[in-house]
């Protein structure tokens, strides 16, 4: 075909000609203080514990989380998400070690604040799936179900002992009904106001949460598809989204981040709070694994996934690379 005059008059490709060019006008600027980083807490580990299927990523000793959250603020990254992993023995029906004062969440919480104060936003997992024998997020029924409302006592009681550790932000993650009620009301009522609540507002039956159930040690039997959305659904995150805000959740949540993009999307046009997305273990081990074998080029993949969830909406994002990808970003 033959070009005449002056068509095409509208070129687009103009404005992608050089990397400054680029960079000048980007819709979506991912950022360091856009980051939070998910770490793991190990009950009587020496050393750090590799995770097989998250490469990098390690079960940390209260010692070495405590480097993770300095080398966090440095690189810039807002906040820290911390996961206890109690000892097998100390698991049980109700998962008391999660609301034992001095489990291995609460000294893990208090190990962080003394070392990086308030220069690294201090987040807990609210939840007792690490703590159960049944791996469950609640409390059981004699025939085996999640027990909604004793859960909700259960998590009432986190969310104090959480909060007198120093945690600066709580994350529910059970997907219980009334759950962010009930910790606001909880954490009030023991003058802990300033405790934010992080909410995990959709939260999926997921296949890609395998690599955390390693991380957790997760002794889960059966799967939680009676708590957890269904992923054919997406209304009813709106739902959930309406609930959790009326109930006084101060930032929602998206998990799992990419196969949930279009949800992502909804919520952050219909949320008035920050909206934040999980980048969760498996889709960090996928990219971890095809980069390994040299299919794709792990560094980009990584700000590419990232940038993909902050142009969806996202006003910060979990993240197992958040200290790499914030290093990066800084340069």
């Amino acid at each position: 075909m033959t070009v005449h005059g002056s068509f095409p008059g509208v070129r687009p490709r103009r404005l992608r000609t050089t990397p400054a060019m680029r960079r000048m006008v980007a819709e979506t600027r991912l950022h360091p203080a856009d980051l939070i980083l998910p770490a793991f807490v190990r009950e009587g580990a020496d050393a750090p514990v590799p995770i097989a299927a998250m490469p990098g990523v390690v079960q940390h000793t209260l010692d070495t989380i405590r480097k993770a959250a300095v080398d966090a603020v440095s690189a810039g990254v807002s906040g820290i998400m911390l996961f206890g992993v109690p000892e097998d023995a100390k698991k049980d029906a109700l998962g008391t070690a999660g609301t034992d004062p001095d489990g291995i969440l609460q000294q893990a919480i208090r190990a962080v604040r003394s070392e990086v104060g308030d220069d690294l936003i201090v987040m807990s997992d609210l939840c007792l799936d690490e703590y159960t024998d049944h791996g469950h997020c609640g409390v059981l029924t004699p025939d085996g179900r999640v027990d909604n409302d004793a859960t909700l006592e259960r998590y009432a009681e986190m969310a104090r002992v959480q909060a007198e550790a120093g945690v600066h932000v709580v994350g529910p993650s059970g997907m219980m009904d009334g759950q962010i009620r009930v910790v606001r009301e909880a954490l009030d009522a023991i003058g802990k106001q300033d405790v934010s609540i992080l909410a995990y507002t959709a939260k999926y039956s997921s296949a890609f949460y395998g690599p955390f159930r390693e991380a957790v040690g997760s002794s889960l039997r059966g799967d939680r598809k009676t708590y957890q959305q269904d992923p054919a659904n997406a209304r009813e995150s709106l739902r959930e989204l309406a609930l959790d805000l009326e109930e006084g959740a101060d930032i929602v949540m998206v998990k799992p981040a990419l196969p949930y993009l279009d949800i992502l999307a909804r919520i952050a046009d219909e949320s008035d709070v920050p909206v934040c997305a999980y980048q969760i273990s498996g889709e960090y081990a996928m990219i971890e694994a095809a980069a390994e074998k040299g299919w794709i080029d792990r560094d980009a993949a990584i700000l590419e996934t990232l940038t993909g969830i902050k142009r969806a909406g996202a006003s910060m994002i979990l993240t197992y690379w958040a200290t790499e990808a914030a290093r990066r970003l800084a340069r």
